[in-house]
């Protein structure tokens, strides 16, 4: 609920401010002389392709927004490195060679790229953290409530377990990759729901969160149990759900138990539409990446009221204390929410949905 609480000032806060026309305001009182016009180059490094959302979402909103910000002067040089942190390390060079204004880094390994967000710093280019705090000299942060995210997805899953869930209960559970500081705040929440209600019968880290290997994680996990004594699964996103329900289907499992994910991806959608999955956070990226471009152009061309307005809270990451954040807020997805979350917010159509395989179990749910 404090989580909350700040998000909500936060946003109220940026509201207000825009109700009065601040956050257009180039100076002016208390705000700093810009020190770059409309001719801004925003550096966008995003961390691997396995997650559709990056494609799909991030790269052409924040696109977009620092387009109609700049009155379309301004530009995004984009890389992905495809869960390749000395990839992403080049392409960070790149970037500070290239002289762009500000950095959106998603990093693949928050501690490898430390240096490199030093250099970007001593170059004099400002580095915010998208999505998954780096570690290094970062001027601001902005992501989703990470432990919140593990927090609906433990309570979430105690609900599909129904109200006779007991401590002896066995639920497997794969978290993301140890070198994303996300999957240690997601894992984090899911524990301080799931401690003393169920039995943690197996956890894994994920390698690069790839769905391949959550499915050899799987496979070894029902070795172990049983296919038939595993009550549940906490699966960290939603491309590892995937993996996960392959294996269970290899193992000759036909009713599925409880699955967890995140980021809403539409296969995700359509099997909880199905009743493959039981559930995914809803995390609206449209908020994230438009957010994450006013910060970055609001940096760089010194509006100080705004970016103060947009990054109300502070976090820590293990090198840098107090640094400015936004966090935004997220809510389960089931079968109840479908309506209210990913089609009222435009990200998917029912016809996206619920095509001709799903179309029986979109009626059932009243999808239209």
């Amino acid at each position: 609920m404090r989580r909350i609480a700040i998000a909500v000032a936060a946003s109220s806060m940026v509201l207000s401010l825009a109700g009065c026309g601040v956050l257009n305001a180039t100076g002016g009182s208390g705000d700093a002389s810009p020190t770059k016009g409309n001719d801004v180059t925003v550096g966008l490094l995003l961390p691997e392709t396995a997650n559709t959302r990056y494609g799909k979402f991030d790269h052409p909103i924040i696109k977009d927004k620092v387009a109609e910000l700049t009155r379309k002067q301004g530009k995004v040089e984009y890389a992905n490195a495809n869960a390749d942190a000395a990839k992403q390390a080049g392409q960070m060079q790149q970037m500070i060679d290239d002289h762009v204004d500000v950095i959106l880094l998603d990093a693949v390994d928050a501690h490898a790229i430390a240096g490199q967000v030093k250099k970007a710093k001593d170059a004099g280019i400002p580095v915010i953290a998208y999505d998954r705090l780096a570690e290094g000299p970062i001027d601001a942060y902005i992501s989703f409530d990470n432990e919140l995210v593990g927090e609906v997805q433990g309570r979430t899953l105690l609900e599909g377990l129904g109200a006779n869930v007991d401590s002896s209960d066995k639920i497997v559970m794969m978290n993301g990759s140890p070198t994303d500081p996300n999957a240690k705040q997601f894992k984090a929440g899911a524990l301080s729901e799931l401690n003393g209600k169920v039995k943690i019968a197996a956890k894994f880290d994920t390698k690069d969160w790839k769905p391949e290997n959550a499915e050899a994680n799987m496979t070894q996990a029902i070795n172990s149990i049983g296919k038939d004594n595993i009550a549940g699964v906490y699966s960290a996103n939603d491309g590892m759900a995937g993996g996960i329900i392959k294996a269970l289907k290899a193992a000759g499992v036909t009713t599925l138990p409880p699955i967890t994910g995140q980021d809403a991806e539409l296969d995700a959608v359509q099997r909880i539409v199905s009743g493959e999955q039981y559930m995914s956070v809803y995390k609206s990226y449209p908020d994230e990446a438009q957010a994450a471009a006013e910060m970055a152009v609001a940096k760089v061309q010194g509006k100080d009221i705004q970016f103060d307005a947009l990054t109300r809270d502070k976090v820590d990451s293990p090198t840098t204390k107090g640094i400015p954040a936004q966090l935004v807020q997220v809510s389960a997805l089931t079968k109840s929410t479908i309506k209210d979350t990913v089609v009222a917010d435009g990200i998917y159509k029912v016809s996206d949905i619920c095509t001709a395989k799903y179309q029986a179990a979109c009626d059932a749910l009243g999808l239209k």
